[in-house]
This record gives C-alpha cells, structure tokens and sequence, in this order.
C-alpha cells in the first residue's frame, strides 16, 4: 500500500508518500480500506519530532480515518467486511489501509457521507472525554472555547448547543468569529484585539464561566484562572502558548478550581474503548439529528500531504483539512 512517511523531523517536505508493506492485523482488529483521514495538530508536532508515537503504533501519522472494513480479526465480533465505519487511531492515518482494534472503531454516522465521517472521532472523543466525561459540562452552564474556529473548536460549539450550554469562544479574525456564531455561539471574542477575561465577566455579570477548553497552555494560564467562576474547570488539551507557567496555588482557593489536562492518543486501549462508547451514545445521535454537522475547509489527496499541512500551520483555515487517499 501507500502510505505518507516523515523521512525526517522537520519542516512539511519531509512527508512523502511511499510503497510500504500492509498492516497485519490481530484478533481483535478490523482493517479498514481507507476513503478519508484528517489533519490534527499532533501531526504538525509528529513530523517535527516532538509527539513520537505511542508503543506499537505505526510510523505513519494520522489518528483517525474513515472507510470500509476489508478485513477482520478472529475474535471480532460487531463488524463485517464491507461496513462502512470511521476511526480513532494511535497512527498509521495517512495510508491506504490501517488495522485498528474493534472498540476504537464507530459506524459512519447516519446522514453523513463515508468521506465526511473521517472528520468526526478524534474531535469527538476529544471534546466529550474532556469537557463532559472529566469537567462535568451540564445543560445551563457557561462553556469557554479558545480556538472556536478550530477542527476542535468547531464541534465543541455545536455539541455544546446541543446540550443547552451558552458558548463561549475565542479567534483571530472576524470571518472566523462570524463563522463561529453561525455555528451556535453565544459570545465570540477577538482575542487579538480584547481582552477575553474582561469581556467573559461583562457577559457573566462578574461570575466567570463554568469551564474552558484550551490548547494554548501556558501564555493562557492565569488569565484562564481569572475568566472562571465558583467551582470553574479549565481543561488543558495543548500547549501551543508554552508548556509552563508560574501559579500561585492560593488563586485557586477561593473559587474552588479545578485544573485538569490530557492527551488522547497516549491513553489505554480501554479507555479509549469507554469514551468510543461514550461518543456513539451521545454524540452520534446529535449527528444524525443534524444538529452537528461536519465543518471541512479543504480536502486533499494523500500525495499532498505536505501542501495540506502548510495550510494547517497559516492557521488560515476553519474547521477540518482532509486527505482523501
């Protein structure tokens, strides 16, 4: 099969598409013939050497996928070959064909085409795991999202709604924050040109909100501290501002706050199988009642790897990139 390789760490021209060998599968994995992948940041960061893959996942990156089932395991026991199903990977996206255990694996939502529904597990389990599964995001509550344009960002604005949670985000442009209201969202501020703390309490009458969801890490960090209310939960998914910061732990006493971080890939195969479970309970239901909808700005084939990765580091785009192989 093809698939992308990163000849070296570095800048997007190390992608390269190349004749590698077939996934082998085990008995408890399906191999999916791919129709679709989607970029992620952790794929930016893969290539430049800085997120190695975990153990035992393959060198290719990408960490989900959409297609059909080609193969199964011995002891696979809910899919057949010819199902259309979608994907959460430890690696191996940018391919072909991936081999992917049977609990990481999720049917194309209803409604939504094969191609599109490459655009869903990694956001998904990423923003429920997070928000909902650990931080406890309740119908009523005030939900801040930093990078509202984002792939993530995208859909935690519309799953958010969903729930009935008045939604906050943050962008660098008017046409993203425009994109981002039409999407659902209550509030959306210009970070490049207000100040998001004190316009978080103007529109919460001084309480703060309930949650955030953030990838800048530390540049954010106390200025997320400052935008929470009594019992606030900041969640930390990325450090794109710095990985470290100064607290002093007092600022969390008087509000009883909450800080929380992690990553998705790096999980355990049954953890990853509980929040898969978790997603097609509640989230996929919200899909195929249409109330969230795939948000892509391009698509490329697999050959262009490196060109779809440039896009991703402008920072130009809103929503999900793909790669159609």
């Amino acid at each position: 099969m093809k698939a992308i390789v990163i000849t070296k760490p570095g800048g997007a021209e190390t992608l390269q598409l190349q004749e590698v060998d077939d996934p082998k599968i085990k008995d408890d994995e399906v191999l999916i013939k791919l129709s679709a992948t989607a970029l992620n940041r952790a794929d930016v960061m893969q290539r430049k050497g800085l997120y190695p893959p975990p153990k035992g996942a393959l060198p290719y990156p990408g960490l989900e996928c959409s297609g059909v089932v080609e193969e199964v395991g011995r002891g696979v026991t809910r899919w057949k070959v010819g199902d259309q199903v979608c994907a959460l990977l430890s690696g191996g996206g940018y391919a072909e064909k991936v081999a992917v255990p049977e609990s990481q694996v999720l049917p194309v939502p209803q409604g939504i085409s094969v191609k599109d529904a490459a655009s869903f597990p990694e956001v998904a389990c990423t923003v429920w795991s997070t928000v909902f599964m650990s931080s406890k995001l309740s119908p009523g509550e005030t939900f801040l999202i930093h990078g509202g344009s984002s792939g993530i960002g995208t859909f935690a604005i519309q799953i958010a709604k969903y729930y009935g949670i008045r939604v906050f985000v943050t962008a660098g442009s008017e046409e993203k924050l425009a994109f981002c209201k039409d999407l659902g969202a209550d509030v959306a501020i210009n970070y490049k040109t207000e100040d998001f703390v004190a316009r978080v309490k103007e529109e919460t009458g001084g309480k703060g909100v309930d949650v955030i969801l953030d990838h800048i890490g530390g540049s954010y960090f106390q200025r997320n501290l400052d935008s929470l209310g009594l019992d606030g939960r900041l969640f930390i998914i990325g450090t794109q501002g710095g990985a470290t910061t100064q607290l002093d732990i007092r600022s969390l006493f008087a509000r009883r706050l909450t800080v929380q971080a992690a990553g998705l890939r790096t999980r355990t195969a049954e953890n990853k199988a509980v929040i898969i479970s978790e997603v097609e309970k509640k989230v996929w239901p919200a899909i195929a009642e249409g109330k969230v909808k795939p948000v892509i700005y391009k698509h490329f084939p697999l050959a262009e790897a490196a060109e779809a990765h440039k896009l991703m580091e402008s920072s130009q785009h809103i929503g999900k990139i793909m790669l159609y192989p």
